[in-house]
């Protein structure tokens, strides 16, 4: 559709330049709320190599240690909304750096792994209030034409988080002992800096307008903007799409009440939660929280090698967000997302087809040891059936190029890295002989790899950051925390389902056949954001919602008549911008400063 066909959607003054210096400083001090949620995301895949062997833990339990920052971030996601409609964006996103600093320094002084969950508690309820208000605080405050690019700043932060914990990892990787406590401690220092920095950030306009604080409003919107915006109309669409922000302060069965008996809002809350759900079927945090343990199981030995291939992906998905920035108000939000997801699909049955063919690849069994008699191990004949039980583990000496000598044995209740009895039931093992729990050695390794890059390099400038800044765009004033809140709280409810899920579904299904689950939910995601997802670039906030009045296929001019008159500048009941500057002025006569 042409720009001249969008114009009942579209605001009639634009903004020639760009978003103003200090609106940058603003969006990328926000973004440390982003850092601290890429920090935690990436650092966990590395630490819990560690943090398995310091605990002993299984793979369920290394499930609920992931998982439960998961499930606290989703409930506290639930409450984010309400608490930043009331509260207003900047206290919550405080509060929420606050509370991240404690886990962090919990997590690191961890003596057992009930400390340590409780840790992982406490980041969890500061992830869940700064991933919802932190996209939804920088939309409000970002300019139209620069709102996409800012919003993706928060993604971009996510993914340098993620590549900065892997290099943090990679470095205390060589510690066994303490490394994952450093590993997960310093995360305390960005959220701490966060705190700091966000007591001299301003309000968000919006909400201020919301809360009838108009001169506040109109204070913030001249710090936020250049000297050729168009405050004053910009001002009025706000004042006017807040007219109901009444229903915001009744809690949210209102709002949500409201929002269903609007075709057009049912739309929107429901394109907007697929876009979280998908997300996360996608199967991006299995990749990023597991990205150590599926690289391990392709193949590769050594555990800080593992660890800086696994820092290898992090960079991918951070240099691959960083080209998101130049493309989504170039390319647009709906193309982005659909290239993207469709090339996570493919990479989804790629990785898939890596571990079939490493499976096939996989060294047979050459001899069954005595010190197995009796147990499961002892009548396996190949090291993938081996290596699929969590009670076993491959044992073998390699006699060269592609030829090893190998036996399954029962692994060590009291550690994984050994087994019960043969050649390798000591942790210190002769350097011919090696112990290969839940991997096989295979020449595939490097597809599996090269895979996970792939796969990063479409999923990470698209699906990456556009369920969050659209989720941002699509909501009116009185409506938006709330829904964000919801949509944001399904992205945690299937994050939580599918990293609690993922060891556990690759012993089920095996290896490949998770990843071909994830490929074809992808693929479906894919279908659903093709037929019903519009295009929200160039459009306001204040008129974005009126894209779900008709499918994205359909001339939407018509439909938009009488909302365009009702928009029109002038138009309605109410305050501008030269009422409040005169009042600012009779202050200033009035007090004699």
């Amino acid at each position: 559709m042409e720009a001249s066909e969008q114009s009942p959607v579209l605001e009639s003054a634009r903004t020639k330049m760009g978003p103003s210096f200090f609106v940058i400083v603003v969006a990328g001090m926000s973004a440390i709320g982003g850092l601290l949620f890429g920090y935690d995301t990436g650092v966990v895949s590395g630490a819990m190599l560690l943090i398995r062997d310091r605990f002993q833990l299984n793979s369920t339990m290394q499930g609920v240690v992931v998982s439960v920052t998961i499930l606290t971030a989703w409930v506290f996601c639930l409450g984010a909304g309400q608490a930043a409609d009331r509260f207003g964006r900047k206290k919550v996103i405080i509060t929420a750096s606050v509370i991240f600093c404690i886990g962090s320094i919990v997590m690191g002084l961890a003596e057992n792994v009930e400390m340590l969950i409780a840790g992982r508690v406490i980041v969890g309820m500061g992830i869940g209030l700064a991933s919802m208000c932190v996209p939804m605080y920088i939309a409000e405050v970002a300019p139209m034409e620069s709102r996409g690019l800012l919003v993706t700043i928060n993604n971009c932060a996510i993914t340098s988080g993620q590549l900065l914990a892997s290099i943090v990892a990679g470095l205390f990787s060589h510690d066994h002992i303490n490394g994952w406590r450093y590993m997960l401690g310093l995360a305390a220092i960005p959220a701490f800096l966060q705190f700091i920095g966000f007591l001299f950030m301003p309000e968000s306009p919006r909400w201020l307008v919301a809360k009838g604080r108009y001169e506040d409003a109109v204070s913030v919107l001249h710090r936020v903007r250049t000297t050729d915006d168009d405050i004053q109309e910009e001002f009025r669409a706000i004042q006017e799409n807040c007219q109901d922000n009444q229903l915001a302060n009744d809690g949210w069965l209102a709002v949500l009440k409201k929002v269903c008996s609007s075709s057009a809002l049912k739309m929107a809350l429901l394109v907007g939660c697929m876009l979280q759900a998908i997300q996360q079927l996608a199967g991006i945090n299995t990749v990023m929280y597991y990205s150590a343990s599926i690289i391990e199981m392709s193949g590769v030995r050594d555990k800080s090698e593992v660890i800086w291939l696994s820092a290898g992906t992090s960079g991918m998905n951070a240099i691959c967000s960083i080209v998101g920035l130049f493309f989504v108000e170039r390319v647009g939000r709906r193309k982005l997302t659909l290239y993207s997801l469709f090339g996570v699909a493919a990479c989804l049955f790629l990785l898939g087809a890596s571990f079939n063919l490493a499976d096939k690849d996989a060294p047979p069994v050459s001899y069954h040891d005595p010190s197995a008699n009796g147990t499961a191990c002892f009548t396996i004949d190949s090291c993938s059936a081996c290596v699929r039980s969590t009670s076993c583990g491959f044992c073998f000496l390699e006699e060269g190029t592609r030829s090893y000598n190998g036996t399954c044995l029962p692994v060590s209740p009291k550690m994984n890295d050994m087994s019960v009895g043969g050649e390798c039931n000591t942790t210190e093992l002769p350097p011919h002989i090696t112990w290969a729990f839940n991997w096989c050695p295979s020449m595939y390794s490097w597809m599996t790899f090269g895979g996970l890059l792939l796969y990063l390099f479409c999923f990470a400038p698209g699906m990456g950051s556009m369920p969050w800044t659209i989720n941002s765009e699509i909501y009116p004033m009185w409506a938006r925390g709330t829904c964000y809140s919801i949509a944001t709280s399904l992205n945690w409810l299937f994050n939580f389902i599918v990293s609690l899920t993922f060891l556990d579904l690759m012993q089920l299904l095996t290896k490949e056949g998770a990843f071909y689950l994830y490929g074809i939910l992808a693929f479906l995601g894919f279908l659903f954001l093709f037929f019903f997802l519009p295009e929200t670039k160039n459009i306001s906030l204040e008129h974005v919602e009126e894209l779900f009045e008709v499918p994205w296929w359909r001339d939407r001019t018509t439909s938009s008549e009488k909302k365009t008159l009702q928009s029109q500048p002038g138009v309605g009941n109410t305050t501008t911008i030269a009422h409040i500057e005169d009042v600012k002025l009779n202050s200033i006569n009035k007090n004699g400063f």
